[in-house]
């Protein structure tokens, strides 16, 4: 509780700051939509020569579009300061959190919290609503059910993997750019289907770093689709047994950075 407070706290603060410049703040939002959407051009110009990918019609892929960039889009606008922890590590500002009668985690996670990064979420929720209106979707209860609980979980997972990101900056201290690898790299991963990929990286996003049940185990279930692995039915209702499994393996692992620092030394 300490800590969801002192995050809200924070993250107040940060809101009170960027909307004091509201232009500003429009235009950086406006922005983020625009530079997010030419990732979807970029699909759109794909099919203005074929007709599927990987066995995909443009609506499905729009679909895998929509979940992971709105799942994504609500993990990075909650903590995605987390990738900034290295550069703390490396000038010693770190310190000044520890010393303060709040949870580092949540102090880290709320710092310079960006608001503009809605755009990412209104943008994905436009590509996933162009994608359920036009997509074919024998809706039943599960899958009803499936939509919300892909979102939660997924918007789990990647918080999962940007706390565990930044738990591994404890050691590595220059490491951004590789946690990036896994969680910008992991959404747009996602945003594909899986079959345009080798089995031994789908393996690996399945088993080793579980991306695939943000969207795609689930999502093959919606569209009524096979997952490449031949996995359970089943397996499309695991997602908040992974988010939950992630988030305290990513908990445990910050805990074990956060007791390792040492400071700079300087």
């Amino acid at each position: 509780m300490d800590g969801l407070r002192a995050y809200r706290l924070i993250v107040g603060m940060w809101i009170r700051s960027t909307t004091a410049y509201r232009t500003s703040f429009v235009l950086t939002t406006v922005g983020n939509f625009a530079l997010t959407a030419l990732d979807f051009v970029a699909i759109l110009l794909m099919f203005s020569r074929v007709d599927a990918l990987g066995g995909y019609t443009l609506p499905e892929i729009a679909f895998l579009y929509g979940l992971t960039s709105i799942s994504f889009g609500f993990a990075d606008l909650a903590i995605g300061s987390m990738d900034k922890l290295g550069q703390r590590v490396r000038d010693g500002t770190l310190d000044t959190l520890l010393v303060r009668p709040a949870p580092v985690l949540a102090q880290v996670a709320a710092d310079r919290f960006g608001l503009r990064r809605l755009g990412r979420v209104t943008q994905g929720a436009l590509v996933l609503g162009y994608a359920l209106s036009t997509v074919d979707i024998d809706w039943t209860a599960g899958r009803l059910l499936l939509m919300p609980v892909m979102l939660v979980s997924g918007a789990a997972i990647f918080c999962a993997v940007f706390v565990a990101g930044a738990a591994f900056q404890f050691v590595a201290q220059d490491a951004s750019e590789v946690q990036n690898a896994f969680t910008y790299g992991g959404t747009t991963l996602l945003q594909y289907p899986p079959t345009v990929f080798g089995k031994e990286l789908v393996r690996g996003v399945t088993f080793v770093l579980p991306l695939a049940f943000v969207n795609w185990v689930p999502a093959t279930y919606v569209l009524g689709r096979p997952y490449p692995l031949d996995l359970p039915g089943w397996a499309a209702f695991a997602s908040p047994l992974v988010a939950v499994a992630c988030c305290a393996l990513a908990g445990v692992a910050w805990r074990a950075g956060l007791r390792s620092y040492r400071s700079t030394g300087s």
